[in-house]
């Protein structure tokens, strides 16, 4: 448990022990670092509860508080302003140099799936892909660390239309394979087939399916075909899911996005059949197709019946989420699922959330919940885009973002500079991509974000690897934090308690902006604790093992929220 959930335990007893109850206790960083280091501001709302005045109530429970606060006063109507008392501040920090969890408060344990990722099996990562598999994949390590059980889901975009169009590409460009033979009668072989190959079929299939009514109309057939599993269509779009994912797990793992599932819309058809028997008392014919009703007395807007199986009996996007919501409960009984996808999505999973709680495939407890985020885009304000006007591929913008940082490792050999630049890449990116709140879109200006200064992963990893270099040179071991010797370290101490506030925050509000602001707060405060001291040549031995300590809790701290980003950090820099 953190120090400020601690002391707002220990208030709330004081304000009981008074004769007043009250829920709503919260230990605020001040708003007037001169009156003290933290506001109690409950005293207004229990004056009004009790008809006394504030003032009088704020003089009750201070008379109550023991030594571990000190510069006590009441400001104002009944604002109880207080610092920490150096003797609690030094044994909180002494027990956090090498416990984290007193820096932060546990959740009550819940089983959480997190949807994220959502690439497109056999089409190319893009830049609209970074952003959920950032968010998604810091959201779950972020509910991980504060004490639940979390699920990971990449959700392949692995059914669909893409493969009737890259199955008609093949055909169309070696009509000879045996797979398009109708008298073949042998085993069919693994289809040979490479990820550059499915980068261009792709683009060259929809092209041509556009303008050719009978080039379509082949691309629905097979698509038909491969979703009710008839061979050989079914063995080939399986044979080239095994490249493709493979290509998008390399990119995945090199953004430190580690999904626990590797599961998609195809996972989704074993138990189609069953979801569709438990939906059947919902569903009524519309115009051929099977729908429900999800809308509300209460809705403001139309909400329309959602569509659940087409008119020609075959399943959509909404039957295969439906299907994969069964299969989680049935499976993983979680308490909560999230999904990291683009708002435009919004009101297709309204109506898909609806349906389930409505049908009871999922209880009434159970938060079915979509978390969007705002847009990525270019210095001009506009998405991403190639030079030729096209979808700038995910890969392309890695390469530009290593290639800037490359520019500016001119000291390091060859081997060192791509170890290096390609950790730098990863925290460049995420950096950016989790600094602005999540709904906001924001701009993703390359010469900006790789530099060294200001808000940056940059900036940040050059602060830990600084701190990681004093560390090592200094010899000491097992040091502790003795005293208190300025204003800046004192400063830093605070905001190490503030730590829980901020996490709870970004778990609350499900974005990772105020944990990329912390970070660059408390590594600005090193910055300047590094500026008035000189750690390693300190003579007094008491303060240069005050100084160790210090630094070690910041590393340490420092290093556990850069993983919640996924964020590695590098040896040297």
């Amino acid at each position: 448990m953190s120090f400020i959930k601690e002391t707002e335990i220990y208030i709330k007893n004081i304000i009981n022990e008074c004769g007043y109850s009250t829920d709503n206790i919260a230990l605020e960083s001040s708003s007037r670092p001169d009156l003290g280091e933290f506001q109690i501001n409950c005293c207004m709302a229990l004056a009004k509860q009790y008809g006394k005045n504030p003032r009088d109530i704020a003089n009750e429970i201070v008379s109550k508080f023991d030594d571990r606060f000190n510069n006590v006063n009441i400001a104002g109507p009944g604002f109880i302003n207080i610092s920490i008392s150096e003797k609690y501040l030094l044994d909180t920090m002494n027990k956090s140099i090498n416990n984290f969890n007193m820096l932060i408060d546990k959740l009550e344990p819940k089983t959480i799936i997190v949807d994220y990722g959502g690439a497109n099996a056999a089409k190319i990562l893009h830049v609209g892909h970074m952003r959920p598999a950032n968010i998604g994949e810091s959201l779950k390590r972020l509910a991980k660390i504060l004490g639940h059980k979390t699920i990971g889901d990449v959700h392949l975009g692995d059914l669909g239309r893409q493969s009737g169009m890259i199955i008609s590409e093949i055909k169309k460009r070696n009509p000879q394979l045996c797979y398009f033979d109708e008298n073949y009668k042998g085993e069919y072989p693994k289809l040979k087939i490479t990820n550059e190959e499915l980068e261009i079929y792709y683009p060259q299939a929809s092209i041509a399916a556009k303008d050719d009514p009978e080039r379509m109309e082949e691309v629905r057939k097979i698509t038909a075909l491969v979703e009710n599993k008839v061979e050989p269509y079914f063995g080939m779009w399986k044979d080239i899911l095994e490249v493709s994912i493979k290509e998008i797990k390399k990119i995945y793992d090199y953004l430190n996005c580690n999904f626990d599932l590797w599961e998609g819309e195809l996972s989704s058809l074993e138990t189609i059949p069953e979801t569709l028997e438990f939906l059947k008392p919902y569903m009524y014919e519309s115009q051929g197709a099977k729908v429900i009703d999800v809308k509300k007395e209460s809705d403001k807007i139309e909400i329309p019946p959602l569509i659940v199986v087409k008119n020609d009996g075959s399943s959509i996007y909404a039957t295969r989420d439906l299907s994969t919501i069964y299969t989680r409960v049935k499976k993983y009984n979680p308490d909560e699922i999230w999904y990291l996808v683009d708002i435009r999505q919004s009101m297709y999973f309204e109506q898909v959330f609806r349906t389930a709680y409505k049908s009871r495939m999922v209880r009434e407890d159970v938060k079915l919940v979509h978390y969007w985020f705002g847009t990525m885009n270019g210095k001009d304000g506009k998405p991403f885009k190639t030079r030729d006007g096209g979808v700038l591929s995910l890969s392309s913008l890695i390469s530009q973002v290593k290639d800037e940082l490359l520019k500016k490792l001119d000291k390091y050999s060859d081997k060192e500079k791509e170890e290096i630049a390609d950790e730098l890449t990863v925290a460049t990116i995420k950096f950016a991509d989790l600094l602005p709140y999540r709904t906001t879109d924001y701009i993703f200006d390359i010469e900006k974000i790789t530099s060294f200064e200001g808000k940056t992963g940059p900036y940040i990893l050059y602060t830990m690897v600084r701190i990681k270099s004093i560390l090592e040179k200094s010899n000491v071991k097992d040091s502790k934090i003795n005293d208190i010797y300025s204003d800046t370290q004192r400063s830093i101490f605070i905001k190490l308690l503030e730590l829980s506030k901020v996490m709870n925050k970004a778990y609350n509000e499900k974005t990772l902006s105020y944990i990329c602001e912390y970070l660059f707060e408390l590594c600005s405060l090193f910055n300047k604790f590094y500026s008035e001291c000189n750690i390693l040549n300190e003579s007094d031995i008491v303060k240069k093992e005050t100084y160790i300590a210090l630094i070690q809790l910041i590393y340490n701290t420092g290093v556990k929220l850069l993983d919640v980003l996924a964020i590695k950090v590098p040896n040297k820099m």
